[in-house]
């Protein structure tokens, strides 16, 4: 999917649908603006009035409370009127088509869309019909990508670890269906991380899941040995038609992170997940509540990283240092 519908004629970006093709510095952009948001959330009023008049709706075709409620928190924050809908018990089950959703709340004057979708391609669809003062945002379409999620992740990996060039990383779990996986994997590597891995079964590995950039291992003693950054995955159910694993107790045995299987790691090592957790399938309940999870803390950094995305396509967001010096420059 080409992704120069991200960006406006001036090379500002207009819609989020992909980290695919957003070069570093963007990326290095959102996370500064991100920054500078973490301290709302301490205030005892927690807003700015960077989007005060705007309106944002979320559209999720597919259920997921933390995503839609993150969106909804960071966009409140930023002084946005937030409409929820849910369009499995709306107009959707009675015969309207996406297009037609969007244009009638489009008519309602709405600046920004978070859509949700089971179908690859969604946000890219919508975003290819809506005029030009409109912003997209891709909540996660299909198994093609969640970009909020994986910019979410690399902004937590830097708040613990630093820089990026010295980092070792490995993605575990259901990597043929994950869309996380898939965006996680283009943030780290335009980021300048010089070995990214992907855990996982043969049966949950792409096909030629090595020109992504990645080192795919079946085992994790090999795959986790001396890694600075563990991603766990939720194993995608919904996604799966199939025998993929043999049972989810073999999985657990083989691919569940465990404190045993964690040792192979760095002894500093954090672990993120990006939730939904199945605990005792892809990860031991000690793990996920230990010292070295930072997963909890990763819920915390998606307000602040959704208010920096929402800010940025929407023209409000407050100049970073380095931003200010490039152009300056």
């Amino acid at each position: 999917m080409t992704d120069n519908l991200q960006f406006d004629g001036q090379g500002r970006l207009r819609h989020l649908l992909t980290i695919e093709g957003l070069s570093r510095q963007t990326i290095l952009d959102i996370l500064n603006t991100a920054e500078s948001f973490i301290t709302v959330g301490e205030r005892e009023i927690k807003k700015v009035p960077l989007l005060r008049g705007k309106t944002v709706v979320n559209l999720f075709f597919e259920s997921s409370t933390r995503t839609r409620t993150t969106f909804e928190i960071a966009a409140k924050r930023l002084s946005a009127d937030v409409i929820n809908i849910n369009p499995g018990v709306s107009s959707a089950t009675k015969g309207e088509t996406l297009l037609d959703t969007i244009r009638n709340l489009e008519a309602m004057h709405t600046d920004l869309f978070v859509v949700r979708h089971s179908q690859s391609g969604a946000a890219y669809l919508v975003a290819g019909h809506v005029p030009a003062h409109v912003h997209i945002i891709n909540a996660g379409d299909g198994a093609h990508a969640h970009p909020t999620q994986g910019l979410l992740d690399v902004f937590t990996i830097r708040r613990h670890k630093g820089d990026f060039d010295k980092l070792r990383v490995a993605i575990v779990g259901d990597i043929l269906h994950s869309r996380v996986a898939r965006s996680q994997i283009h943030a780290l590597a335009a980021l300048g991380v010089p070995e990214i891995r992907v855990i996982a079964p043969k049966t949950l590995l792409p096909t030629a899941v090595e020109s992504l950039g990645v080192r795919p291992y079946t085992d994790m003693q090999e795959g986790l040995a001396d890694v600075d950054v563990v991603m766990m995955l939720r194993l995608q159910r919904e996604r799966m038609h199939g025998a993929y694993i043999p049972s989810e107790q073999e999985y657990f045995n083989l691919y569940g992170l465990t404190a045993a299987k964690l040792r192979y790691a760095k002894q500093d090592a954090i672990i993120l997940h990006p939730g939904p957790m199945n605990r005792g399938l892809e990860i031991d309940s000690a793990v996920a509540d230990g010292p070295q999870s930072v997963i909890l803390p990763q819920v915390t950094y998606g307000i602040a990283v959704r208010m920096a995305i929402m800010a940025l396509i929407m023209g409000g967001a407050p100049e970073t240092e380095p931003a200010a010096r490039r152009r300056a420059g």
